[in-house]
């Protein structure tokens, strides 16, 4: 199964492919600086909650393992400084913090290790070593996430017809081959006969240019449309199953994720389609009760003003929440790569996060 490598670490640094210059460019950037790891973040130069979680933890690795710092004290400073600068990147995707948190927790681990042996130089370069450990197995187990979330998934969807996704949840925004996509994946290499009907997303375009992007790349099947034919194709277009990711699910189910999920949700309801949400356990908040305390994250309104950098609107006003919530009384179920949750979520949920 082929899928296409957003994130590596290599002995050269941090190497990202450059999801903004897609499809058009395909341009990779080396990244040696935790800043400038926090700075791609930022800039969507990598995006997709699960892939955010694997620079996070790559970023942390690299400004540890760059640090100069001669004493413990000096080091635990600057892990703190670097963990507290990543995040504040993307306030609405939990794998962002789910990684950090780790982090912290790693290094507590690996300072008590620390002051048994003393400290000292040796101690700092076994510490560095351990997170940059720390963080290639995030990225593998995000890889073997994605396929345990896919097998679950691709039982969900039809057989054959039309499924229809959101935004773009495939390897670009994992580092896998994707949660939302990879249930796709899973379901073609089962034998499914499927046609992925792909909205563009506006005003970003990751469905058109990511998305429609992945899956020409993997020879899947597929229509890309605009957003405000959803409904039209939920009520005519045969569509047998919806499918999307998340950035953040509240304890009772309530999902955040790009914008337009909800309204396709709503949609899906309408039309007797079911709605999954694909993602891994580590996109559960189970700390907030509700979508209505997941933070909305508001991107430039140049992004809505302009495409490709050219002005398409006149100089007014714009808005742009880069993400909606959906409640969770439109979702069938959530998958997730230790199984899938089925209302009601405030309890089947915690009962999957437990293990």
């Amino acid at each position: 199964m082929h899928t296409v490598e957003p994130i590596q670490w290599t002995p050269d640094g941090i190497v990202m492919l450059d999801q903004r210059r897609l499809p058009g460019e395909v341009i990779h950037h080396t990244y040696t600086d935790y800043r400038d790891v926090a700075k791609a973040i930022k800039d969507m130069v990598i995006r997709g909650a699960p892939a955010i979680g694997v620079a996070a933890s790559m970023g942390i690795a690299i400004g540890v393992e760059k640090s100069r710092a001669k004493t413990f004290d000096e080091l635990r400073a600057e892990f703190t400084f670097i963990c507290d600068t990543l995040a504040r990147t993307r306030p609405t995707a939990v794998d962002l913090f789910w990684a950090i948190d780790r982090f912290k927790r790693r290094f507590d681990e690996l300072a008590s290790a620390a002051a048994i042996s003393g400290g000292g130089p040796a101690a700092i370069a076994s510490i560095k070593s351990a997170l940059v450990k720390e963080a290639q197995k995030v990225h593998q187990e995000r890889r073997e996430a994605d396929v345990r979330i896919g097998r679950f998934g691709a039982e969900l969807l039809p057989r054959s017809g039309r499924v229809m996704t959101q935004c773009n949840a495939g390897a670009l925004a994992t580092g896998g081959i994707g949660t939302a996509l990879g249930v796709i994946r899973m379901a073609v290499d089962a034998g499914h006969h499927v046609e992925v009907l792909v909205p563009e997303t506006r005003p970003y375009l990751q469905g058109a240019r990511l998305t429609a992007w992945e899956l020409h790349q993997d020879g899947i099947p597929l229509t890309l449309i605009t957003d405000n034919m959803v409904g039209h194709f939920l009520k005519t277009g045969g569509v047998g199953a919806v499918v999307v990711g998340a950035d953040r699910i509240a304890r009772n189910g309530d999902t955040a994720n790009k914008i337009g999920t909800y309204g396709m949700a709503v949609l899906a309801r309408e039309h007797d389609v079911p709605f999954y949400v694909a993602a891994p356990i580590s996109t559960l908040d189970l700390s907030i009760p509700s979508g209505d305390d997941i933070p909305i994250e508001e991107r430039s309104a140049d992004e809505v003003t302009h495409l490709a950098g050219v002005r398409i609107a006149p100089d007014v006003p714009a808005a742009h929440p880069a993400f909606d919530v959906t409640p969770a009384r439109f979702i069938a179920a959530i998958i997730t790569e230790r199984g899938v949750a089925r209302p009601p979520f405030d309890e089947t949920l915690p009962n999957l996060a437990k293990g």
